[in-house]
């Protein structure tokens, strides 16, 4: 069955065919660490994690390279605020995304790659862009002149930037050729962090650190690309530029793959509109499988809402997929095997298309609800396991009560014994406040979280 994906690049899906067949160079923009990250950080992480897990569930060996932005205009001015080193300011939020991604189980990245790690490949790729005459020199550093590449525009099918575009500070300067040229190396000031080259000692502008990073790992040419959709312009544009202008050969990715927007209570989240919430604020009232649940049950490239009211219909929604679960585990009820090959079919046929994963989900579901009114087993059982290799979402870890909530159910065992509802009606009521519920059933009572 063929993997169906949409290429941002085209506009259309296409069938999906790696450089080297089963082998996947994978790369996705990673944070610039300046602070804590967002929610819709969160929401693209999950999302290619989940594209990742799948391709890896269809035996493809997936390269999975992220970068990491640890240089910055936003570094040095939050910094200087904090009166701490760029670096150990960045250090520090990389160490806190690092936490964020292991609460959401985020944990398909093969390698993270920091851009300061990386000076040489990229003044390297200036280099190469200079003796092309496509780089530039004025006062302030070397740029990027936009009209020695004719095809820029091509993935954004636009020139021009518009106001939800993901913009560097750094390419502002009225000294430039062309309004969208941008910086490759900028000349540093006085206290500000400086790498020495023949050229100019300075520091990196943000788009080189990508194209630099993925040459040195990936190749001239690698497999799929991803991001949120507001990178597209400039960022992206401008890694095909400098790489292709490089290399000479087209096209750099051969798959773009990207994120849509995450709305906070029905608006673009904004620091400015006061509704910007953080992987860790949202951590503080949810279990990340909660959080990773809700994105991972929401297509990648449509735009979500995102609420705690929505936070909360994941929970139920999980807790019910997580409860059953944990039922077929002991469960020694005789398997549909025609409706498990028909769910692992559709899961495939859903997730091959564009990796959809509501209709992957409701798929789940749906055999949930057979197996809830004709039985299942130990296959079942394992058909949900092998699902939640790509998800991760699932909690089987039996939960355990105290000795005090143990006492409590078996009074009202002894309660209903001798036919003392009104007692054994006031516990299940004072269990219910500590957070548990009876379900009497015919092989005795059974109790869950609530």
């Amino acid at each position: 069955m063929e993997i169906q994906l949409y290429n941002t690049l085209t506009r259309k899906k296409e069938v999906f065919k790696p450089i080297k067949k089963n082998k996947i160079n994978f790369f996705v923009c990673g944070p610039t660490v300046y602070n804590l990250s967002h929610i819709g950080h969160a929401k693209t992480y999950i999302q290619f994690d989940i594209i990742v897990k799948y391709l890896r569930y269809l035996k493809h060996k997936v390269f999975y390279l992220q970068n990491i932005t640890d240089i910055d205009d936003k570094i040095m001015q939050k910094a200087k605020k904090e009166n701490i080193s760029w670096k150990e300011l960045a250090r520090k939020y990389e160490e806190e995304y690092m936490k964020d991604m292991k609460s959401l189980q985020v944990d398909s990245i093969s390698k993270y790659a920091r851009a300061t790690d990386y000076i040489k490949d990229i003044q390297s790729q200036i280099e190469r862009l200079i003796k092309k005459k496509i780089a530039y020199k004025i006062p302030d550093g070397y740029y990027f002149d936009l009209k020695k590449f004719k095809d820029y525009g091509k993935l954004a099918r636009r020139k021009s930037e518009q106001a939800e575009d993901a913009v560097s500070r750094i390419d502002e300067n009225k000294e430039k050729k062309n309004k969208g040229d941008f910086c490759l190396w900028k000349f540093s000031k006085l206290n500000e962090p400086v790498w020495k080259w023949s050229y100019g000692n300075g520091r990196p502008g943000w788009h080189i650190e990508d194209t630099a990073i993925t040459e040195k790992e990936l190749g001239q040419q690698y497999d799929i690309h991803g991001g949120a959709v507001d990178l597209i312009f400039p960022h992206h544009e401008a890694e095909i530029a400098q790489m292709e202008s490089i290399s000479g050969k087209k096209p750099l990715v051969r798959y773009w793959l990207h994120t849509a927007f995450l709305n906070i209570n029905k608006e673009k989240m904004s620091k400015s509109k006061g509704n910007f919430i953080t992987i860790r604020e949202a951590l503080n009232d949810y279990d990340g499988r909660i959080i990773r649940f809700f994105f991972a049950s929401n297509h990648y490239r449509t735009p979500i809402n995102f609420s705690f009211e929505n936070l909360e219909q994941s929970k139920n929604a999980l807790e019910r997929l997580n409860n059953f679960v944990l039922n077929l585990k002991s469960s020694k009820q005789k398997d549909n095997l025609n409706l498990i090959k028909r769910a692992k079919e559709d899961f495939l046929k859903a997730m091959n298309d564009d990796f959809n994963t509501p209709i992957a989900f409701s798929v789940i579901f749906n055999f949930m609800n057979e197996v809830n009114k004709n039985g299942g087993g130990k296959r079942s059982y394992n058909l949900m396991l092998e699902f939640d290799k790509v998800f991760n979402v699932l909690d089987l870890k039996e939960k355990k009560v105290s000795a005090e909530i143990k006492k409590l159910i078996n009074e009202r065992e002894k309660a209903r014994e001798k036919k003392d509802f009104r007692k054994a009606d006031e516990i299940r009521a004072q269990l219910l406040k500590q957070g548990i519920i009876l379900e009497d059933t015919d092989k005795g009572v059974k109790w869950k979280m609530k």
